[in-house]
């Protein structure tokens, strides 16, 4: 018996509900593309119109593992929604990161006059953007 299936054992009914409920929840959570769409009860035919490509453009988009992130925000957006990323440490709370999935990046500090930044920043424009 693994710990998990001890430590599963050992808990009240009524806990272990709750527990296997959240664990339901928590998969829901996570949609490939496809799931989202259906889930926003839209079909592929819409969606196209949405993203001005044809039907099969919308298929081939949802069985692709590596989009660019411009194309994954227009997508989402088609649906009504919005994009955030994130990255995720395992010493820090979250961050969001901003000017990868907008359309327009927010703009750069200003310089000094010798040429050096104001100060570091970690540059996300080599992203690639359609």
């Amino acid at each position: 018996m693994t710990n998990l299936e001890r430590i599963r054992k050992e808990l009240r009914p009524a806990r272990r509900k709750k527990v296997e409920a959240r664990a339901v929840q928590l998969i829901a959570e996570e949609m490939t593309l496809q799931e989202l769409r259906r889930a926003r009860k839209l079909t592929q035919v819409r969606m196209a119109k949405e993203l001005g490509i044809g039907q099969d453009g919308v298929s081939k988009l949802e069985q692709r593992a590596d989009l660019m992130i411009s194309t994954l925000r227009k997508t989402v957006e088609a649906m009504g929604g919005s994009l955030s990323l994130v990255a995720e440490f395992p010493d820090r709370e979250p961050v969001v990161l901003s000017g990868i999935a907008e359309d327009e990046p927010s703009p750069k500090p200003a310089g000094r006059k010798n040429g050096s930044p104001v100060h570091q920043r970690y540059s996300l424009a080599s992203v690639r953007r359609s």
